[in-house]
């Protein structure tokens, strides 16, 4: 299958590399020529565990190749998926102007029937709109569908290659059929495909996120509520994770998670809101907690740890150790805080 990701950031190009390691014929494009020169030398931006390997071989086996000619990408695939960022505007919602650019520019390049695919994370809805866009803009029939990702920074490789599961939100029956083509490579050991209408599939993906953080966040919580009984929260946590209802993933107390969608923006339901409220208050306990603990001087040269946004990672944007310090030098004015480069 010939297939163009638009947007070679972190999902576009763990997204294109897998794709083109199971076979496809797989090109990327994004409009930074620099970050597009260091791809076709091999050289990758990131940090991801088993990346930089997957990209040199299948550009030495022709399978993947880069570009900034978004025409010439997609007149010659059948299959773009939207995979641009959404950074989150001052009002706390995302902007979706990339997603509209793309859409526009890979309607117009379409030669014959197409499929559109939204990878990026996007407000319930979006698909509507892109939807709208390619259909007054394309010469030519396409189907835009929802097919949103679940990787983990640090094991991304192996969240692709074998998911839990494989999302779908289409309301077409062939283009249903091409992804599930795409994507039956990656769940032979019978993991499911899941097919629903587009708004579903972009609701899930908000879901997943909200649901892993309001763990993270209720584990902070009763830590917060142990440590003023006096009683042991790991000793807790292993009571509530054996129970096979509840499971022990996402339950380790600590600072709060971390991540672009880390504050519940990004058109995430209001009611969602005090997720993101729970790891500030986290941020600023510990913070305190840990401070008032220690007594340093003022004006000491202080180090922070823990800086990156997951293990394997070398992603230090929106993370929870930016909070701790950031309560640390309003609370108490403190010296220079150093933070170590992730390696």
């Amino acid at each position: 299958m010939n297939i163009a990701i638009v947007g070679s950031g972190y999902v576009g190009l763990v997204s294109g590399t897998c794709y083109a390691e199971s076979g496809n014929e797989v090109v990327c494009v994004d409009i930074d020529q620099n970050r597009i020169a260091q791809l076709c030398e091999g050289k990758i931006p990131i940090y991801e565990p088993g990346l930089e390997e997957l990209v040199r071989r299948n550009l030495k086996e022709g399978r993947l190749r880069f570009t900034t000619d978004i025409g010439d990408a997609i007149k010659n695939s059948m299959v773009s998926y939207i995979a641009v960022g959404t950074p989150m505007s001052a009002s706390g919602a995302a902007d979706l102007t990339a997603i509209f650019k793309a859409a526009e520019d890979i309607a117009k390049s379409i030669t014959g029937y197409h499929i559109v695919a939204v990878k990026s994370t996007v407000p319930v809805g979006t698909n509507d709109r892109v939807r709208e866009i390619v259909g007054r803009v394309a010469k030519h029939r396409a189907d835009v569908t929802s097919v949103p990702e679940f990787l983990k920074e640090g094991s991304a490789i192996e969240d692709f290659m074998r998911p839990d599961r494989v999302v779908i939100g289409s309301l077409s029956e062939q283009a249903t059929a091409v992804l599930k083509e795409i994507h039956n490579p990656f769940v032979r050991t019978d993991n499911p495909i899941l097919v629903m209408d587009p708004r579903s599939a972009e609701l899930t993906k908000y879901a997943s996120n909200a649901m892993l953080a309001m763990r993270i966040s209720f584990i902070n919580e009763m830590a917060t509520l142990y440590d003023a009984v006096g009683a042991d929260i790991n000793a807790v946590r292993r009571g509530l994770g054996t129970d096979k209802r509840i499971g022990s993933s996402f339950l380790f107390p600590g600072v709060g998670y971390g991540g672009a969608r880390a504050s519940g923006g990004r058109g995430a339901p209001a009611g969602w809101r005090e997720v993101p409220r729970a790891r500030s208050r986290s941020a600023r306990e510990c913070a305190q907690g840990f401070w008032r603990s220690r007594h340093l001087p003022q004006n000491e040269l202080r180090g922070a740890q823990g800086c990156r946004r997951a293990a394997d990672s070398d992603r230090v944007e929106r993370v929870p150790a930016s909070q701790f310090s950031a309560h640390q030098v309003r609370a108490e004015a403190a010296g220079d805080i150093r933070w170590p480069e992730p390696v």
